[in-house]
């Protein structure tokens, strides 16, 4: 069910179908050539580099989809749980540990409500999976990541940086594959920070419509967000390859650990 009340310019008060957004199967289809097993072994070897993953970790992965980072991690000894709210992603995550032979806890549960107080060496939360909802409910999410980190813990948030991302965004993209398509229409409204995406998908000759939002932050804003949990900037990077960050950089790679 989505709702867009269109009371003022800003679209301030949107609802969004989560399950209708992040299909499982649409997901994985469309989104295959985003995730080759070569992009995921690069972003672990980062998350092994520059978290200091050298000995078993207690490591959370929040919003953790199929599994790709956290049945890969378990691999090296970790110790990890998965979150994520959708039980078809986790379903195929299972599988995927099962396969591999190592063990992963998942969880079924909505970030804003998952907190463990202390649990976690390391917490990750990768992949643009932040944002999806109002700001107080995004910075809720950051609370209980601080609030599931021990002392010393370390939390890598892996999102778009909204100073590159503006100035040069596709209003219009198309995704042909196999005679399917997805279509995104997006919108960045500048008084609320969101990113608005009409997106129509057509499989098989049926069409779908997933209208979805997306909070962009800047560098100061996530920077600010994230010390107000106590949780401090150690590193920011531009890429997986550790590249520096920069004012052209189109992602942020926020390296933080709780005080």
């Amino acid at each position: 069910m989505t709702k867009l009340t269109e009371s003022n310019p800003s679209f301030v008060d949107t609802e969004f179908d989560f399950t209708s957004v992040f299909n499982a199967e649409d997901y994985l289809y469309f989104y295959e050539q985003h995730l080759k097993p070569e992009y995921t072994k690069e972003e672990i070897q980062f998350l092994i580099r520059e978290l200091l993953l050298e000995k078993p970790e207690k490591i959370l992965d929040l919003a953790c989809g199929y599994g790709r980072h956290a049945n890969y991690l378990a691999r090296f000894g970790h110790i990890v749980t998965g979150v994520d709210n959708n039980q078809d992603f986790l379903d195929i995550a299972g599988k995927g540990a099962k396969d591999s032979g190592v063990d992963v806890r998942y969880i079924c549960e909505d970030s804003r409500k998952f907190s463990s107080p202390g649990e976690y060496d390391c917490i990750i939360h990768l992949f643009s999976s932040f944002g999806y909802f109002p700001d107080e409910e995004n910075e809720l999410v950051i609370r209980n990541i601080a609030v599931s980190l021990n002392p010393g813990g370390r939390f890598c948030l892996d999102i778009l940086n909204r100073d590159a991302f503006v100035n040069d965004f596709p209003q219009y993209s198309v995704l042909e594959k196999n005679g399917d398509f997805m279509i995104d229409q997006n919108r960045f409204e500048p008084l609320s920070g969101r990113l608005y995406n009409s997106r129509i998908i057509i499989r098989d000759g049926k069409r779908k419509d997933t209208p979805f939002f997306l909070r962009l932050y800047n560098p100061t804003e996530i920077i600010s967000l994230l010390k107000q949990e106590g949780l401090v900037l150690k590193k920011v990077y531009g890429n997986w390859d550790s590249k520096p960050f920069d004012s052209t950089s189109k992602r942020m790679i926020l390296i933080a650990e709780k005080q």
